[in-house]
């Protein structure tokens, strides 16, 4: 039997065969990597070409990319697995943005994160296209996943079926394999993106998109964020049984130097369950800082590919939990310009609050009953909340958007063309985050 070699055994996952410092081929993945030395490309093409072996001569092929909000090497996996397949003379190939509910990218944005100004001549034809979650034309439904079933896998938590839907592209009479490339990171839904998690909601339907969102906020996210089993992965996962072509999943973990340069820890291709797990358990190396305290004060600079506070709420999320009850989040993040270019004028109408609150007003209010995944948004940037309601830390905005709406939206304001960093710097109670939202912090 065949084994692919890791440097590290916290590669292997519960489930594997705990065989030392090895994963094996037949536990549906091919990959390898670490917390420490990045992978080179050689390594990372093997498991590329090791994982599109499948994919047969004729198919019809849906790659699923993530849109810019992710750090990911997309740009370097795609074309890679683009040459291993130019002589498979397949039927079709589509190029599909996993981009759940944001904006749509611009195309120089689409081929910064595709390369696809590097892909084989057979492909340069192909379309980079966007995922309509809001148009019925652009989506087919798979069925339900029923009351029952989605009570038992959130605890009683949420006890309503869901209709699951995807977008059209993967119907049967479309796609015989659905190649998805993405990272995993900590995430405040899911616990972790990647896997199930583009397709949905990356490529998925407002309800399900909205399910998940909801039944992550009452999970409460300090219970979510940074555990790789959770109520919401369980019903994405379910869901994901539902899809009729064959995945393949790329499941990578990246971070960035200094320089701002890429580095690759570790690739897993294959298995959509396995390669994600193998994954997320080197992300947990990677993308989770240990801190030995509390702070008064946390000062985010929020990384600049977060352009609007519906992605950089991942301030809040992955630095709350090392703020003192009382205390204060400085968001800085002059690039900003809305809260949601989807869903702004929901969230300005409702504004952020803890979900005791949020809970109540979605039961008090069709607008937000109708879209849960904002709902689900107000409480995680709120973070969590006292029994009195109260919010756990004040959060402040130092960004384009203005002092009133900034405080119609229950947020604090501070100028940003004011904002001086070197009154934070020697304060012992404050802590100052470089491109916050990447990592999750912890005590």
């Amino acid at each position: 039997m065949e084994f692919l070699q890791t440097a590290s055994s916290n590669a292997l996952v519960r489930g594997f065969a705990m065989i030392p410092n090895v994963i094996q081929q037949r536990t549906g993945i091919f990959g390898e990597g670490s917390g420490g030395t990045p992978m080179g490309l050689a390594a990372v093409r093997r498991i590329v070409s090791q994982s599109v072996e499948c994919v047969s001569p004729g198919a019809r092929v849906v790659a699923i990319v993530p849109d810019k909000t992710r750090d990911d090497i997309t740009n370097i996996l795609l074309p890679m697995a683009i040459d291993e397949l130019a002589d498979r003379r397949l039927a079709s190939f589509e190029v599909l943005i996993a981009q759940g509910t944001h904006s749509a990218m611009t195309p120089a944005e689409k081929d910064a994160k595709t390369g696809s100004s590097t892909w084989a001549d057979w492909a340069r034809s192909t379309p980079v296209l966007d995922h309509q979650w809001d148009e019925a034309h652009d989506l087919i439904e798979l069925g339900e996943i029923g009351s029952e079933t989605v009570a038992a896998i959130t605890a009683g938590a949420y006890a309503q079926s869901v209709k699951v839907s995807v977008n059209r592209r993967l119907s049967p009479a479309n796609c015989d394999f659905a190649l998805i490339f993405g990272s995993v990171v900590p995430h405040e839904v899911a616990g972790f993106a990647g896997g199930a998690k583009y397709l949905f909601p990356g490529v998925s339907g407002r309800e399900l998109t909205n399910v998940t969102h909801w039944i992550g906020a009452l999970s409460g996210i300090e219970n979510v964020i940074g555990q790789v089993e959770t109520p919401v992965r369980r019903l994405i996962e379910t869901a994901a049984d539902m899809i009729p072509s064959r995945v393949v999943c790329f499941s990578s973990v990246v971070s960035r130097d200094e320089d701002g340069a890429m580095r690759t820890h570790a690739l897993f291709g294959g298995d959509l369950r396995e390669s994600f797990r193998a994954a997320a358990e080197i992300s947990k190396e990677v993308h989770i800082r240990r801190a030995g305290r509390k702070y008064k004060r946390v000062v985010a600079l929020l990384d600049t590919h977060y352009d609007e506070l519906w992605t950089g709420g991942k301030a809040s999320y992955k630095l709350g939990g090392i703020i003192e009850d009382g205390g204060e989040l400085v968001i800085h993040a002059p690039q900003i310009t809305e809260f949601s270019r989807s869903h702004g004028a929901v969230i300005e109408r409702f504004g952020y609050a803890p979900i005791d609150i949020i809970r109540e007003l979605v039961s008090t209010s069709p607008e937000l009953a109708e879209n849960l995944c904002v709902a689900a948004h107000l409480a995680h940037v709120a973070y969590g909340s006292k029994p009195n309601g109260d919010h756990l830390f004040r959060i402040t905005l130092s960004s384009a958007i203005s002092r009133e709406r900034c405080e119609a939206a229950h947020l604090s304001y501070a100028d940003p063309l004011k904002f001086d960093l070197g009154i934070y710097r020697g304060d012992g109670d404050t802590l100052v985050v470089q491109r916050a939202g990447r990592d999750l912090y912890i005590v």
